[in-house]
């Protein structure tokens, strides 16, 4: 489920980034050229979250935490400076366009890999008890 929500933002965030890019990104290049980085992370955080093996984990991790860095920074940054977003992006107001999914997911993300994270060094790839 959580892949396939990451799958969603995917397209989502990619195909409004690209339509705000194409047909009117001298109004807010920041805010578009935010949300397409914002499509890029969630393309790739699905990826990994979607492959399975120690890469995959890593890719994954770190666009989970790329990505609540993001939507921290820039949901702060456009509550005490509303001018340097003169459109929304993904992660402005916190993803509150969408929901405030974007401010969840990643949390969601980073919890699933530390749930499911193995042991190392024992000989087994078995997930750890919580």
């Amino acid at each position: 489920m959580l892949i396939a929500v990451y799958i969603l933002f995917a397209i989502a965030a990619t195909s409004r980034a690209g339509l705000q890019i194409a047909t009117k990104f001298d109004e807010a290049p920041v805010a578009y050229l935010l949300s397409a980085v914002a499509a890029l992370i969630y393309i790739v955080a699905a990826v990994g979250l979607a492959r399975a093996g120690h890469t995959g984990r890593r890719v994954a991790l770190a666009c989970c935490s790329v990505e609540l860095a993001g939507v921290v920074g820039v949901g702060v940054l456009s509550l005490v400076d509303a001018e340097l977003f003169p459109d929304e992006t993904v992660w402005s107001g916190f993803g509150s366009g969408y929901g405030y999914i974007p401010l969840v997911l990643p949390v969601l993300g980073l919890l699933w890999l530390w749930r499911t994270r193995t042991r190392t060094g024992s000989g087994t790839d078995a997930p750890i008890a919580a």
